[in-house]
């Protein structure tokens, strides 16, 4: 008996006709589990039992001590906790016993391809095609594995469980997921249970017996791997073992699946018990002690998904140069980028990775998912060996949830690929020059958009919806940009700019000529008398406490299409800064952007019909929080869901300070005792432990408003594509109101 902290002896239980008593020594092992020694012996196999307390024993291996001359070892799948204990007992196999009381004794259970693990299993055998009864070699797990998407963790691998006769011996059951996706559908059509009812109510039955109860019959979760995963020593994966979120399992039910989880799986290194939503880690933190006190190892979603070396963003290849980003970087659509930090402003490029992790929500991400380009997060990807030899060559890049994939590639096939991609003619984005003031929202209309541009007529219809959660403001008209355009001659400008032929052919000299003509814009341009007495009057229409936020609104981004994320510039006018018409002059500069030029270049979009709208209303100042949201479950979306990236005072998710994590959460309708559960996948690193940026009230005021919203823009937009789903960017007040400053279709 003894600590399982200290190599010390073991006791050892003589059962049967052994004669002598052997020393046992603890064996630690490098995946930092313990085996014991045990001598061979003809007669004789030997159990290896684990207890917490000394009186309450479970056998955790078993090993044929038959089978050859060497030593043999006794291996506990378990991590050693303290004050453990180990307990040796042998049985003769004249009289063997049955560890798991199926009435099938341990030997009959016991072969020479390592199915002695059915001995830990109650469970009758079934065909092999439909799963197993353990899980013996990660080949057997990837067999039955099926890649699935879990809040935080994207594409991981799944295998499901189900555990039968929970209240009396519990029966373990592992799912081939490729041949039955539903646990109800392997117990109906493999076990054969519940076929004395018709389909759907066998189905409510099975439900009845399996979730949301601790009177249960059955147990169904989840064996998930994630790959990516890096513990504190520097080793790589980790299994855990989940259950559906709104199911409020017990301590003990845990406990159960994951003892015969765990003995069942002999080649997990590590095996944890992983809480993803509210109700289940409330559960948690309720029996924190017991967790304590048992064989269970717990991990935190924060410490799961934030120890990750690799990421899949978006799962596309493509190929281009490979280059390093620096300030001084001048980037083009044929440059795969790697970024020590998340760029504030990206042009179009042919690929991205960066050495910190993103979020869905982020702007360079939706641009990936905009322009079908691969994007991943790869830790120390400049310093990473499979990468550095490839920096400055033209390289094929490709993402997939197994990991990544660089070669070397020829100019034939970028020229190629490049060829491919591009839209074969131009297109002219519409502009109706028809509307020629400034209007308040209330008198624009959705089907205003090709006069004023998406953002300013979709708040518009956001205010009209729900006035105290949208900002009241103006719209200023494509026409007024068409008229700035005119009267200082930049139509003819930008068009002989555009035809130069160092400009076409160098992306340095292209940047550097379209830096100069912003810088013209905003410095030297001029204003009709007109539009300076227009732009007055709306200037004092706010009240002088007021500061006025313009925000650009172009009638090359926010739609179905083409979102546009993060490639024009808004501006505060601030109260020092003088008539408004600077803060104007920088919002139309804007249009003029490396960046947005080079993704119109890219797509074939006409610069010279691309107009500028603006969109003002109120600057919102000390927010006590901000954020972005999807109205749609982008994990599982057969399930009602919202995610929310949200992060405090004016630190913004889209495009965050250096080091700085947002909080990140799903909250879905599951069918719990709640309307939506929680879950977080992140926590903001801004805030102390424990603390979230948005509390449940402010997370379920915001869902209520977007299901409201995406309903609604679902009836404007039309046709509906079968993904449509709203994006907004949200703010939580000084005062503690939400606030939903812009709303736009989701790129998925």
């Amino acid at each position: 008996m003894n600590n399982l902290n200290l190599p010390a002896l073991l006791l050892l239980s003589l059962l049967g006709n052994l004669d002598a008593q052997k020393v046992n020594q603890i064996l630690p092992q490098e995946n930092g589990k313990n085996s014991i020694a045990v001598l061979p012996d003809p007669n004789h196999y030997a159990v290896l039992y684990r207890s917490r307390d000394l009186q309450n024993w479970s056998p955790v291996d078993l090993v044929p001590q038959w089978w050859d001359s060497s030593d043999r070892v006794l291996d506990d799948p378990g991590l050693p906790r303290k004050n453990g204990f180990y307990e040796v007992r042998y049985h003769h196999r004249l009289s063997p016993g049955d560890l798991d009381s199926d009435g099938r004794d341990d030997l009959s259970e016991i072969s020479a391809d390592n199915d002695y693990l059915a001995a830990f299993n109650p469970a009758d055998p079934f065909d092999d095609v439909d799963g197993a009864l353990f899980l013996k070699d990660i080949e057997t797990y990837n067999t039955l594995a099926k890649r699935d998407n879990f809040p935080g963790a994207q594409s991981v691998k799944e295998v499901k469980f189900l555990i039968t006769d929970i209240k009396t011996n519990p029966r373990l059951h592992f799912i081939n997921v490729n041949e039955n996706s539903y646990h109800y559908d392997f117990a109906r059509y493999v076990l054969g249970r519940y076929r004395d009812y018709d389909f759907w109510t066998g189905n409510s039955v099975f439900s009845s017996q399996t979730y949301f109860t601790n009177n249960r019959i059955n147990l169904a979760g989840s064996l998930v791997s994630h790959e990516n995963y890096v513990a504190s020593d520097g080793k790589r994966g980790i299994y855990t073992m989940e259950f559906w979120p709104t199911d409020p399992v017990s301590f003990e039910h845990i406990q159960i699946a994951y003892e015969l989880i765990n003995r069942t799986t002999p080649f997990i290194d590590r095996l944890a018990y992983h809480a993803p939503s509210e109700t289940q880690r409330v559960i948690q933190d309720a029996n924190r002690e017991r967790f304590k006190n048992s064989f269970i190892e717990i991990i935190k979603t924060d410490d799961l998904f934030s120890n990750i070396d690799y990421q899949p963003m978006n799962q596309e290849a493509s190929f281009g140069r490979l280059v390093l980003a620096s300030s001084a970087t001048t980037l083009s659509a044929r440059d795969i980028v790697i970024f020590e930090n998340l760029p504030n402003d990206l042009t179009h490029i042919a690929g991205i990775i960066t050495e910190i992790p993103q979020t869905p929500l982020s702007h360079i991400n939706l641009k990936a998912k905009q322009n079908d380009t691969p994007n991943a997060f790869i830790i120390n990807a400049s310093e990473d060996p499979r990468i550095v030899p490839f920096i400055g060559e033209n390289i094929f890049y490709q993402v997939s949830p197994e990991g990544f994939e660089i070669r070397l590639a020829s100019q034939t096939e970028l020229d190629n690929y490049f060829d491919s991609i591009r839209p074969t003619t131009t297109s002219y984005p519409e502009r109706d020059l028809s509307h020629t003031t400034i209007r308040p929202f209330n008198s624009i209309a959705f089907s205003d958009t090709n006069s004023f541009g998406g953002k300013t007529t979709n708040l518009s219809v956001l205010h009209d919806l729900m006035p105290d959660k949208a900002p009241f403001g103006y719209g200023v008209p494509f026409y007024f940009y068409d008229e700035f355009m005119k009267h200082n001659g930049y139509y003819a400008e930008a068009t002989a700019m555009i035809a130069e032929e160092d400009f076409q052919n160098d992306p340095t000299i292209r940047e550097q000529r379209l830096k100069d003509f912003r810088k013209r814009i905003k410095t030297e341009s001029s204003f009709p008398t007109w539009m300076i007495s227009a732009l007055t009057e709306l200037q004092n229409s706010f009240p002088p406490e007021v500061t006025p936020r313009l925000r650009s609104s172009a009638n090359a981004e926010d739609s179905v299409d083409f979102n546009g994320a993060g490639l024009y510039d808004s501006y505060t006018h601030k109260a020092d800064e003088g008539h408004i018409i600077k803060s104007v002059r920088q919002v139309y500069s804007s249009l003029w952007n490396y960046r947005a030029y080079e993704e119109r270049e890219f797509y074939r979009i006409d610069h010279l019909t691309a107009a500028m709208g603006i969109t003002v209303h109120p600057n919102f100042k000390n927010e006590q929080a901000n954020g972005v949201a999807v109205a749609r479950n982008i994990f599982d979306p057969t399930w009602e869901g919202y995610y929310v990236n949200s992060q405090i005072g004016e630190n913004l998710v889209t495009n965050p300070e250096l080091n700085s994590t947002p909080e990140e959460l799903l909250a879905a309708d599951l069918l719990g005792d709640e309307p939506y559960e929680i879950q977080y996948i992140r926590f903001s690193n801004q805030l102390p432990a424990g603390e979230t940026v948005l509390t449940k009230a402010q997370v379920l005021e915001l869902v209520d408003a977007l299901k409201q919203l995406n309903s609604h823009f679902r009836s404007l937009y039309q046709p509906v594509p079968s993904d449509f789903a709203m994006e907004v960017e949200f703010k939580i007040t000084e005062g503690g109101n939400l606030v939903i400053k812009q709303a736009r279709p989701w790129v998925n």
